[in-house]
């Protein structure tokens, strides 16, 4: 298995110490399955920093980032080595909307060795069936990959659809997709969501399902009470090395044992 430093297991076991206390330093862990160095608790910049109170996401080791055709340039390896462990990006969206720079960001982040994840974005005007085979037509199978995510939140500004379903219709058709991608890829997806989307659908109450939660004001306990979670997106304003303009970082709940575990 997978030996780590003895700074590194020190580092984990200062998490769950006081708000107050000093992020510990960035570390290298050993290499991860597909041969890129993990390296624990980064210390990214922010160009709209919140002032965290409890426990804030530099207390977590291992960080990634979601991406999409908006982003600029990457430099991959210069991201991996400045401590971005895993990339979520953007595949799809609806039924007929692919994002163009999808295999662009992928073949870049495997190469660099950065475990990475695809992302649908849902569209409340078009069956989750119909999304689902959009999806899977636009993503290929790869063994590497992460689980992939359905992102799902409200669509007010949406020049085609502002549909707003009541919570057993959004969980249904939820279930819909979740269910046809796990039986095509053999992972079951993730679930992206806000706290608007989560507090009026109740899609917390989905069985067996991993959730991802965006909140860049407050800890996921606080925001989202009771509601186990995988990955907390923290900030839309990050700043990391290798990465043109603002972008969204995320933390994994665990340790870089169990992320390594968790990722396969």
């Amino acid at each position: 298995m997978f030996k780590y430093l003895g700074l590194c297991l020190l580092a984990i076991s200062l998490m769950s110490c006081g708000s107050r206390q000093r992020a510990p330093e960035p570390q290298t862990a050993r290499v991860t399955p597909v041969g890129g160095p993990v390296v624990t608790y980064p210390k990214f910049g922010d160009s709209d920093p919140h002032e965290w109170e409890g426990r804030s996401p530099r207390a977590y080791p291992v960080h990634g980032i979601d991406i999409s055709r908006w982003q600029g340039a990457i430099d991959w390896r210069t991201a991996r080595n400045s401590g971005v462990s895993f990339a979520f990006i953007k595949a799809t969206e609806g039924g007929d909307v692919a994002d163009p720079k999808f295999e662009l960001h992928r073949d870049g982040a495997k190469r660099a060795g950065v475990r990475y994840g695809a992302y649908h974005y849902y569209y409340f005007c078009r069956t989750a069936e119909e999304q689902a085979r959009w999806f899977i037509r636009n993503v290929p199978k790869d063994p590497n990959a992460l689980p992939h995510v359905l992102d799902m939140e409200w669509t007010p500004h949406s020049r085609t659809c502002t549909k707003r379903p009541d919570g057993a219709t959004v969980r249904s058709e939820a279930l819909k997709f979740l269910s046809i991608l796990e039986r095509h890829y053999g992972k079951r997806p993730i679930v992206y969501t806000t706290v608007d989307f989560y507090r009026d659908t109740g899609i917390g109450k989905l069985r067996a399902t991993q959730f991802w939660l965006r909140s860049v004001a407050g800890h996921p306990r606080e925001v989202y009470p009771r509601q186990n979670w995988t990955f907390w997106q923290y900030t839309g304003t990050g700043v990391v090395p290798g990465i043109e303009g603002n972008v969204d970082i995320n933390v994994f709940r665990s340790s870089p044992e169990h992320w390594l575990e968790w990722a396969g």
